[in-house]
């Protein structure tokens, strides 16, 4: 059975470690395995208890916990032959802390096109920490704060407490990555299954797609960051929007930092759900029914240095060839 990975990202001081300790606090994590990239930062040394492996330590709550000092894959393959043999217990998801420099999208990409790794684990959700207090001048400075953010199936934001209003700061974050749920980190408790779900692959992706899919924002400048909206009436040919898709993906991956998606294709009556982070698209999610009355196919693009004028240039060309 494929292991969810589930990955922890935000920008450096973000309040990860305070998250991770709240959700790793109780019983209800045991099953899960914590893949992190400094152990010594992480901040959690009182709750070590007994050491498994080299870099490998059992926390009080069964989870174990293992730092990263060279790939991905190799962390995640040494996890699982560690289980086989016994060395470890076994777990059933995998939370992985990024650095706060990090893009998410290699994590993404690895998971996606690594044949060792394909059917063992898959993508769960990626939750990005935002700091209330640093937000503006980490988006100013740094281009990861905002792939963080468009990698993001669940914004949390932190330090609320200290900033006071923070309505404009979660317009902005709406903004970018439309329809995805921002929570405060003060309302997550201990082994919170709203952060441990698999949001858009879950079984039940249609909650999560109505969000979005009834928000439309129209095409914005925020910073660097750019929204482009695009609708298409008819129903689509699956063949050919998938080539106009894998061409664009290819061509401008780099500068199309999220895509999310809602298509009626022609011969199926429910829905399909598409959604990437720049090269990376996922497999595509048949939904079992269409989340509201509209049946309209819906595109919804975050772009960095690419004018969305182009993007639908582009769409209105191909949408003559992919009309089923």
């Amino acid at each position: 059975m494929s292991i969810a990975l589930n990955v922890i990202t935000g920008f450096l001081g973000s309040g990860k470690t305070t998250l991770l300790k709240r959700l790793l606090h109780g019983e209800s994590l045991g099953d899960t395995a914590l893949l992190i990239n400094e152990f010594g930062d992480v901040g959690i040394d009182h709750l070590l208890v007994e050491e498994v492996a080299p870099d490998t330590v059992l926390l009080p709550s069964g989870c174990v916990c293992c730092s990263i000092r060279g790939e991905l894959k190799d962390a995640l393959l040494g996890l699982l032959q560690r289980r086989e043999r016994g060395e470890i217990p076994a777990f059933k998801r995998v939370i992985l802390e990024t650095t706060g420099l990090a893009d998410p999208a290699p994590i993404l990409a690895t998971l996606n096109n690594d044949v060792q790794l394909r059917g063992r684990f898959h993508i769960g959700l990626v939750i990005t920490l935002v700091d209330a207090c640093h937000a503006a001048l980490q988006e100013r400075l740094h281009p990861e704060w905002l792939a963080q953010v468009a990698a993001a199936d669940r914004l949390l934001l932190s330090k609320t407490d200290l900033e006071g209003d923070c309505a404009p700061l979660r317009a902005h974050l709406q903004a970018l990555n439309a329809g995805t749920p921002i929570l405060d980190t003060h309302d997550i408790h201990s082994g919170d299954q709203l952060l441990l779900g698999e949001g858009l692959r879950s079984a039940e992706p249609a909650v999560e797609v109505s969000r979005w899919q009834l928000h439309q924002p129209t095409a914005a400048t925020h910073g660097a960051a750019q929204v482009c909206c695009l609708t298409f009436d008819q129903p689509l040919d699956w063949v050919g929007f998938g080539v106009w898709l894998s061409m664009l993906l290819r061509c401008h991956g780099e500068r199309i930092l999220r895509v999310k998606g809602l298509l009626n294709v022609n011969a199926s009556l429910a829905p399909i759900v598409i959604h990437g982070v720049q090269h990376c698209l996922h497999a595509p999610v048949h939904l079992p029914a269409w989340p509201g009355t509209e049946r309209q196919s819906r595109l919804v693009f975050i772009l960095r240095g690419l004018d969305p004028a182009q993007l639908r240039r582009s769409f209105d060309v191909f949408s003559r060839r992919f009309a089923a």
